[in-house]
């Protein structure tokens, strides 16, 4: 994928399967293909929206970005490094550097460690300062995402749901890190919270030069803090593109049913609304060609039938997972090369 020079994080083929169990053995039937050939390139200083329904893999994504998950296969680069490969204290040292912010603030927080002693327990953990020099790290993090110092001995359940977001960010930054992954930072709060943080996170990101990667299922949230949208249906991206070219017009037909059902603060505004006939199916038991067919109203035999369309660029800087795109936005074709991408198949599986 172009964009890989300027990249500081860089996907190709990524996978994450995991077996389905049964019986008194738990002996494997299969396999749920969570994540299924991902390639991403998240550039240094940007902001990456990565938007999908429940079940899509983007949180698992996100796991295995930041080695809370093994990958299955594939390749994951953070500035010229193999992930996946590292172990020990250089596992250690990308920690540091890739940190999370959590969706949930009342269960992302022990409840018995203070304010103080949360965002420093990071500190602690990889024994980068003095006692002295934690301290005024906790007492500056505080400060620096809108907590009073003096509120450093408080637990938890003392404050409310934007305030322990407050927290997780704090702890995420304690670090100094170079990429953040935030997994639906703001669903668990009110709205008018959620603007609140939402400006934080931009103000953190210009102050500390982060590079974000924001996990969500809301397309109006991601509107406003993100520079490149990725949409992820069933294990893959099928729609990768600049903000203000996606939000102007989505190319991939189940990206457009999304954008159809978000909410325009424009009362005399009207969105005429796509409504998909039928259920996702089963990360278990994937559709052979294009994962969108049973549900797309355009789809046709060529997009049926395998291999699965992979993702092309059909326009500058917008990328799309579907045979029929250009087709029906009277594009002419990119000439891509339309081969079926390389990655694991049933009997390469462990």
């Amino acid at each position: 994928m172009t964009g890989e020079a300027l990249a500081i994080l860089t996907l190709r083929n990524l996978q994450k399967y995991f077996p389905v169990e049964k019986g008194l053995f738990s002996r494997s039937t299969g396999w749920v293909k969570a994540v299924d050939g991902v390639d991403l390139s998240v550039h240094r200083g940007e902001t990456l929206g990565l938007v999908g329904e429940s079940g899509c893999g983007k949180s698992t994504l996100g796991k295995l970005i930041t080695r809370l998950e093994g990958a299955t296969g594939g390749e994951i680069e953070f500035e010229g490094r193999d992930t996946l490969s590292l172990k020990g204290s250089a596992l250690r040292e990308l920690r540091r550097e890739i940190q999370t912010i959590f969706q949930d603030p009342y269960s992302s927080l022990n409840p018995r460690m203070t304010a103080y002693d949360i965002i420093e327990e990071p500190l602690l953990v990889h024994g980068t300062a003095s006692k002295t020099e934690r301290r005024n790290r906790v007492f500056e993090l505080l400060e620096t995402v809108g907590i009073r110092r003096e509120y450093g001995g408080r637990y938890p359940h003392e404050f409310s749901g934007g305030q322990r977001q407050r927290i997780g960010i704090a702890r995420a930054l304690a670090l100094n890190p170079k990429l953040v992954v935030c997994d639906e930072p703001v669903s668990a709060l009110d709205v008018s919270i959620q603007a609140q943080i939402l400006n934080l996170l931009e103000k953190l990101q210009k102050e500390f030069g982060l590079t974000y990667i924001f996990i969500s299922h809301d397309l109006s949230v991601v509107e406003h803090i993100s520079d490149r949208i990725a949409i992820m249906y069933l294990g893959q991206i099928v729609e990768l593109a600049e903000s203000s070219a996606f939000y102007a017009q989505a190319y991939h037909p189940y990206s457009e049913a999304l954008l159809s059902a978000s909410p325009i603060p424009d009362p005399t505004a009207a969105r005429q609304r796509i409504i998909l006939k039928g259920d996702p199916p089963s990360p278990i038991d994937v559709p052979a060609g294009c994962r969108f067919h049973m549900r797309c109203p355009h789809a046709a035999e060529i997009c049926r039938a395998d291999p699965t369309p992979p993702l092309e660029e059909i326009t500058p800087g917008r990328w799309v997972r579907c045979w029929r795109a250009g087709e029906i936005r009277g594009i002419p074709e990119s000439g891509a090369n339309r081969t079926e991408p390389t990655g694991l198949h049933q009997n390469d599986l462990p």
